[in-house]
């Protein structure tokens, strides 16, 4: 048995975030407690016969120690606890082996340590008290420091990683004939299949039909691609309401939309996505994905595709491992489109019970409301769940631009408790594609199989029909905990690598037909790919994680990361070159055979060569599964529904005599659908890809408020795509019709401020989140997609696709406690110049701006399931509505026209919180005053600005204000004059008037600081307390930030001497990398040959770097940074001969240059090419080079999270070559990284660094001077540092990312007179690169 060795590593540096949190976390809970040591242990598997050699220990401890200290990794514990202390080991449960596992066992083979096949990280905690603890507060400590889904308690060091049982083989088949219906029952009850009554009858009797008993594996088959979670047999099932047969299914009343507007969907219900007509854009692209090789300039026509999906199941049980596989599976919805597809970026919504935030009350939280053990709390879910989401995209390299988070638990009239126990987790994505690829091809016999990504493990085995059990916490907790899975971003990335190879491929896509692995594992997805014509799948030829896996796992765990595809023989070489350039897994499992069967053949004893048996002699081996592919995937007789309407218990909503204005705004800003989403946006990548024109922050104080989410199609072309989400589901508790028009009108109403070609070709995703088979919600649902049918034939916009989730219930002792039901609208359209975008921040031109209302519903005042409703613990009686949905035609219209013109500076809608709301918004956003009055005659001041009816604010200058007031009432609409912006500052009054009355006149920073107050507290649970109160105190007191422009600035101009030789640049990529294509188009845009370089390239010697000039180490995590940032990409370079003799020759010669940024800046640190002793000579590093230590090592923010901020930097004088020019300049610049804190080796060596220039670019203030202030340094780094180079300037190392900011569209914010820059200040940075190649002396 293979030893499993230990490493303990010591914190070190500042740990800050760590233990200081830790401590507050038990003090609480243990007020006995003294103090709290931790270490990490990583556990190695070591399957050599021999223990490591020196040699190899000496690389050990490297790689899981800190550079900067050579003695913080030892073989035996540092804690040392006396007699009144607890030691505590918590970590992964080992009944599979993690992603982080995974990613550190790639490094370990990167540094040619091939022995280490499995490393679990866990993490050891020295509870000190004054005298011995109970064991009762072991148990309390214990629950606070781990979480008990997917973690556990180690009482002893790991001393195996051998299962301690294997799961028992599949019994025999399951005894129809003999034993009837009966048989099938014990089966669905024992394996968790949700099979109800219908089901159990239709297969009991196809079976009999068939005179042949089913295997476990089929039943276990059949139960996944036949559950409601696949099949959607409500919404496409004969429904009868109160008796009445309805005429058509849900789904067929959903496809009508389609008739009445235009019709540009390329893909509509069919595909993993849908899509719309785009336009014909030039991008760059390899010419030859197999290999290094240049970027070329292309031109075609690209499609814009978006889909939408929830996860709630597996969030409600593991927060953090439910959202983040939830992302996983809709960016392969978007990867799998037609033949493949480009993912761009990503919404996130969050719906969840009532917080109880520790120390915080938000008064019409419940207190007496119970909650069930088997759910994570609600607390928990907003904090964990969209930390999961972020973690995923910040490693994949998605942006994330838009969402959504709501909080309700009340008691309704009739006593019903309403509540998200089982949250909603939504995802939506935007990508793109390129019209040839929009159709898949039919399968053909003697087309290969194909499984790209990750390898099976024993995850997930059953999530399809866990996810449809009626009230989540009817199933046993140990089959919720089997269907959660677990998410690895990295080999998604990799994977998707694969996919954008085969997309791009020179000689045309070698993929016929893609499909993504989700619920239902291989045999879902199999099948699919497969149908009608059949397949045979061998066993044998997967990638096993786990070599215990039965052939029921292998076919139908939902192990995450892998997706399947069809392709032709001659095509198997390509794919596989390609997917080792990119280190992706790709298993040939199987033959299309075109018997229109689907049949898996368990052939491990025996393997079946591609020929043919593997042993004659031997008895064929056996098949689990041998069905009809019509049979389980063709169609199904349809399910009737009959359902009643219970209409609610209502009372008139009920407000404390006397409320006043200021009162009601005190718990309105508080309540987390209407407060700031602060918490939310800085610890998600609003910037990666480099297509980013409008994320969620705006203004000078980059508030969280945007409307609407817009993307470029390309790097070069002002052409994009726009995205805007709308759900109401509090109204739907009042009346479902209501909500469900409200959705789309918010969506509508958010997305009016991108321009879009036209309204009629706004496309939809329909997400319904409802209880739908309790009593009552079936019909209700029914009632809210005939509204919202009918309201989008009277819009002209269409639904094109969406998801469903039936479930919303969970017991909670003996109650049943459902959620509100919930329609969840993604408006989405081409945007003809994303440019023309209008955001909600207040620009005050001319100091004094004009602000109109455009009431959609004018004349209505109604507060029924408002946010001042539910601050009251109330619903009240009559919701708002869109009682005329051509005012919204005519308001879209107009709006657009006044974008297109320019005549809009600001635009906000009405929705949660109201009037009142929209106008504090814009004001707390452009950091200024205002002065209203509203004129509303005859009705009280709280309805006036409190009720949520849909409508537009908008702020334009004073000289426009009568052209537009004229262009509003010339289409019958209302607009109403409001008032004026007022003087810029924190200190700036907010004045709000009613009829002429004033109710608010205060500070804009007052009413901003409780609208950001529950932001903050919840930020106190997930970032540094310290940085947290220090932005909450900056917020209130900054003005904006000052950017600057020295007069000496050079024009960034590019001068490509005709016939003159280019110069090359590498932009290199380790796996995990994220940063390469706007990398790529930053240097192509300053006149570079750019080209595709990855570490695999250099490590297997396919290129030498002898012709190029420059290399780029780009942005992301390679390896997820398991071991620290960058550690395994210095990990290849210094133990790779190959790679290590390569870069070691490019650095000594005079004539290059390299820019690393973010995970390059951390490499070049690592590796020694900046950060060393200026007095010295650099050292090469030699092969071992851990006996050098580096002088810089970039280490967690100060916050203890991932930083993603639109920050000032000020630049220094130096030697730097890039920067040559730029002095003086105060500039913006994206920052999105985990660890860019710059730890020097001593005080001295960064004294000396800094006096000699090279440490050029640092973190500045609104003043534009260096600063530690967080979040102005969004990391911590000591003196503001945030750029370092070498002595000679030839090599730059960046924490924040000038690539992503070349173009003036992709910057967050553009006050004057940088709003009228024709380039980029940023852009100089990559010319002067050129401009230093051209030079004689180099």
């Amino acid at each position: 048995m293979a030893p499993v060795l230990h490493f303990y590593v010591r914190p070190s540096g500042h740990k800050g975030a760590a233990s200081g949190h830790i401590l507050q976390k038990l003090q609480g809970k243990l007020p006995k407690l003294q103090t709290v040591e931790t270490e990490l242990c990583y556990n190695v598997n070591w399957t050599a016969e021999a223990l490591p050699s020196a040699k190899e220990m000496k690389r050990l401890k490297w790689l899981f120690g800190c550079p900067l200290f050579l003695d913080d990794v030892a073989q035996e514990s540092w804690l040392l606890p006396g007699s009144n202390d607890l030691l505590l080991e918590v970590g992964p449960r080992l009944n599979f082996s993690t992603p982080a596992s995974t990613n550190i066992v790639s490094v370990c083979h990167a540094a040619g340590l091939e022995a280490v096949d499995r490393v679990e990280t866990t993490r050891r905690y020295w509870l000190s008290f004054a005298h011995r603890p109970s064991a009762e507060m072991e148990a309390t400590a214990l629950a606070a420091l781990h979480d008990r889904m997917t973690e556990q308690h180690f009482p002893y060091p790991i001393q195996s990683f051998s299962p301690q049982s294997t799961p028992a083989p599949l019994n025999g088949p399951i005894n129809i004939l003999a034993e009837g219906r009966p048989a099938l029952e014990k089966a669905n009850q024992e394996l968790g299949l949700a099979l109800d009554s219908w089901d159990l009858d239709f297969y009991t009797k196809r079976f009999q039909e068939l005179q042949r008993n089913p295997s476990m594996v089929e039943v276990f088959d059949l139960a996944q691609s036949n559950s409601e979670h696949s099949r959607h047999w409500f919404f496409k099932g004969q429904l009868y309401v109160d008796g009445k047969k309805l005429a058509h299914s849900l789904f067929e009343s959903i496809m009508s939309t389609q008739a009445s507007s235009n019709p540009n969907n390329v893909l509509k219900f069919c595909d993993n996505s849908s899509a719309i007509q785009g336009r014909e854009v030039r991008f760059l692209q390899p010419e030859d994905p197999t290999r290094p090789s240049c970027f070329r300039q292309q031109q075609g026509l690209r499609h814009v595709v978006f889909t939408a999906e929830t996860h709630n199941f597996p969030t409600g049980v593991a927060p953090f491992s439910g959202a983040t596989t939830g992302t996983g599976g809709r960016i392969r919805d978007v990867q799998c489109t037609g033949r493949g597809a480009h993912v761009v970026a990503g919404t996130a919504g969050y719906c969840f019970g009532n917080l109880h935030i520790p120390g915080y009350s938000l008064p019409w939280e419940d207190p007496s409301f119970q909650y069930p053990g088997n759910f994570a709390k609600p607390l928990e879910v907003a904090i964990e769940a969209s930390n999961g989401a972020s973690d995923y995209g910040n490693k994949f390299g998605e942006p994330v631009l838009a969402g959504f988070a709501r909080s309700l638990g009340l008691q309704l009239p009739d006593g019903q408790r309403r509540e998200w126990i089982k949250p909603i987790m939504f995802s939506g994505g935007i990508g793109s594609m390129e019209a040839k690829h929009v159709g898949k091809e039919p399968p053909e016999p003697g087309m290969e199989v194909v499984k790209v990504g990750g390898p099976v493990y024993r995850i997930g085995v059953g999530g399809g029909a866990a996810s449809s059990v009626q009230v989540q916490g009817d199933n046993t907790s140990d089959l919720d905990f089997g269907a959660v899975q677990r998410g690895d971003p990295e080999m998604e990335q990799k994977m998707n690598r694969v996919i954008r190879a085969c997309v791009e491929a020179p000689g045309g896509n070698p993929i016929c037909s893609l499909h993504d692995q989700g619920a239902g594992g291989n045999g879902n997805v199999l099948k699919e790919l497969s149908d009608p014509a059949g397949a045979v799948i061998y066993t044998s030829r997967f990638q096993l994680g786990d070599p215990t896996l039965n052939a029921l796992e292998i076919w139908g765990a939902e192990y995450q990361e892998s997706n399947a595809l069809l392709l032709r023989p001659p095509h198997r070489d390509f794919l596989s070159r390609v997917s080792a350039r990119e280190r992706c897994p790709a298993c040939f499992v199987g033959t299309v055979t075109g018997d229109k069967r689907i049949v898996l053949v368990d052939d491990r004893e025996y393997p079946v060569g591609q020929t043919g048996p593997g042993h004659a002699s031997q008895l064929p081996p056996p098949t689990p599964v041998d069905l009809e592919l019509d049979w389980v995937l063709g169609k199904m007789p349809q399910k009737e529904f009959f359902l009643q309407r219970e209409p609610p218990v209502l009372q008139p909503l009920a407000l404390p005599l006397g409320l006043s204005v200021r009162q009601a705004l005190e718990r309105v800003l508080r309540l987390p659908a209407v407060a700031s989403k602060r918490y939310l946006t800085n610890k998600v990548d609003r910037s990666v890809g480099g297509l980013v024109a409008q994320q969620q922050c705006v203004g000078p104080l980059q508030t969280p408020l945007a409307d609407v989410a817009v993307v470029a199609l390309s790097h070069q072309e002002l052409i994009g795509a726009a995205t805007a989400l709308g759900e109401q589901p509090v109204k739907s508790l009042l009346d479902p019709k209501v909500a469900a028009r409200l959705a789309v009108a918010e969506a509508l109403t958010n997305l009016v401020f991108a321009l879009v070609t036209d309204l009629r070709d706004v496309k939809c995703s329909g997400n319904w989140m409802w209880a739908a088979k309790l009593p009552g919600e079936g019909a209700a649902l029914a009632d809210a997609c005939e509204a919202m049918v009918a309201v989008m034939a009277a819009l002209g916009v269409a639904v094109d696709g969406g998801k469903d989730s039936l479930s919303m219930a969970a017991r909670v002792g003996t109650e049943t406690v459902r959620a509100p039901g919930s329609l969840v609208i993604s408006a989405y359209a081409v945007c003809p110049d994303i440019t023309a975008t209008v955001t909600p921040d207040l620009k005050h031109p001319g100091g004094r701006g004009c602000l109109l209302y455009v009431p959609l519903s004018p004349g209505q005042y109604r507060l029924g399931g408002t946010a001042l409703a539910q601050c009251f613990s109330q619903l009240g009686e009559q919701p708002p509505d869109l009682d005329l949905p051509e005012n919204l035609v005519r308001a879209f219209h107009i709006t657009q026209g006044l974008l297109k013109d320019r005549q809009i500076c600001s635009g906000h809608d009405i929705s949660d919180g109201g009037l009142v709301t929209c106008l504090l918004e814009m004001a707390f956003a452009g950091n200024c005053g205002i002065e209203v009055d509203i004129p509303a005659p005859g009705i009280d001041v709280l309805p006036v600005l409190f009720a949520e009816e849909p409508g537009l604010v908008l702020e334009v200058q004073e000289p426009d204000l009568a052209g537009v007031l004229q262009r509003y009432h010339g289409a019958g609409l209302c607009c109403l004059e409001l008032g004026h912006t007022g003087e810029a500052g924190p200190q700036a009054m907010v004045r709000v008037s009613v009829n002429g009355a004033v109710v608010v006149e205060e500070p804009v920073r007052q009413l901003r600081a409780l609208w950001e107050e529950t932001s903050f507290q919840l930020d106190l649970l997930q970032a540094e307390p310290c940085c947290v109160a220090e932005e909450e105190q900056g917020l209130k007191e900054r003005t904006g930030p000052s950017y600057y422009l020295p007069p000496t600035f050079p024009i960034a101009s590019v001068t490509c001497e005709p016939g003159g030789p280019i110069p090359r640049v590498a932009v290199l990529r380790e796996e995990g990398s994220n940063g390469d294509r706007e990398m790529a188009d930053a240097f192509h845009l300053a006149g570079f040959e750019v080209w595709d370089v990855t570490m695999q390239d250099l490590c297997s010697g396919a290129i030498r770097l002898d012709t190029f000039r420059g290399v780029a180490f780009v942005g992301g995590f390679s390896y997820a940074d398991v071991l620290g940032s960058a550690k395994g990409w210095a990990a290849a370079v210094t133990f790779n001969p190959q790679a290590r003799d390569e870069l070691k020759r490019f650095r000594k010669r005079p004539d290059t240059f390299s820019l690393g940024v973010c995970n390059g800046c951390q490499l070049l640190a690592l590796l020694g090419w900046v950060g060393g002793n200026p007095s010295e000579e650099p050292e090469e590093a030699n092969h071992d080079s851990q006996s050098t230590q580096p002088g810089l090592l970039l280490r967690h923010n100060l916050s203890g999270r991932f930083e993603s901020r639109w920050a000032s930097v000020c630049v220094g004088p130096g030697p730097a070559l890039m920067l040559r020019g730029m002095e003086g300049a105060v500039l913006p610049v994206w920052s999105a990284h985990g660890e860019g804190y710059m730890a020097f080796s001593s005080s001295e060596l960064q004294a000396q660094i800094e006096a000699k220039g090279l440490a050029p670019l640092r973190w500045a203030d609104d003043d534009g001077n260096p600063t530690e202030q967080y979040p102005l340094n969004p990391n911590g780094s000591p003196g503001g540092v945030a750029g370092v180079c070498s002595q000679d300037g030839r090599h730059l190392a960046l924490m924040p990312h000038p690539e992503r900011a070349v173009r003036p569209w992709q910057w967050a914010w553009r006050p004057p007179p940088f709003d009228a820059l024709a380039t980029s200040p940023w852009l100089q940075l990559f010319i002067n690169a050129w401009n230093w190649t051209q030079e004689d002396s180099c």
